[in-house]
């Protein structure tokens, strides 16, 4: 019972927040994604799995606010164990018929395994940083999403003396409106 009154008025607090918000239904898109990537903290590049998602208004013309969240999971198989880096990014872009591009700051939550010249191990913390994505429509709604995000990494590790990690990421995408 306690489980169904939850449901309902989490649904409920949903559906009033979608009420509250003004959007236009044109002037939004929804843009969603998983792809496979490099992700690499200090020497070493990892394979990471990203899916990520997005939504973008036009708020004049071809010019775009877009709010992504990008999700990278570093899995086991790899030396050094498993990895989670989540992007969130707030970016100006601008906008054409068959694509756009943005480019904004991000903060970054990981727990990454990371190697320096001499040591390895797991770095963990939060991170600001840039970003910058371009989409390409290639058939309707599908199309392919290429996106490279830069953190700097702050205070004193012997595994990270760059205090620089770097994602790129190339995945297919959906837009939908």
């Amino acid at each position: 019972m306690r489980t169904t009154d939850r449901q309902i008025s989490s649904s409920a607090v949903f559906a009033l927040l979608l009420s509250v918000v003004p959007t236009q239904a044109d002037a939004s898109e929804l843009s969603a994604g998983i792809g496979f990537g490099g992700i690499q903290a200090g020497t070493v590049t990892h394979l990471a799995v990203s899916p990520h998602a997005g939504i973008s208004w036009r708020i004049n013309g071809n010019i775009l606010l877009n709010v992504h969240d990008l999700l990278s999971v570093v899995p086991p198989i790899q030396i050094g164990g498993a990895g989670v880096y989540n992007s969130t990014i707030v970016a100006l872009g601008y906008g054409w018929k068959n694509g756009d591009f943005s480019a904004g700051p991000s903060v970054a939550i990981y727990l990454m395994p990371a190697c320096g010249s001499t040591l390895c191990g797991h770095v963990a913390g939060m991170a600001a940083g840039a970003h910058a994505q371009t989409n390409a429509y290639i058939v309707g709604p599908l199309g392919v999403a290429v996106s490279a995000n830069v953190d700097w990494i702050g205070g004193s590790s012997l595994v990270l003396p760059g205090y620089v990690s770097v994602l790129l990421l190339s995945a297919p995408c959906f837009v939908g409106v």
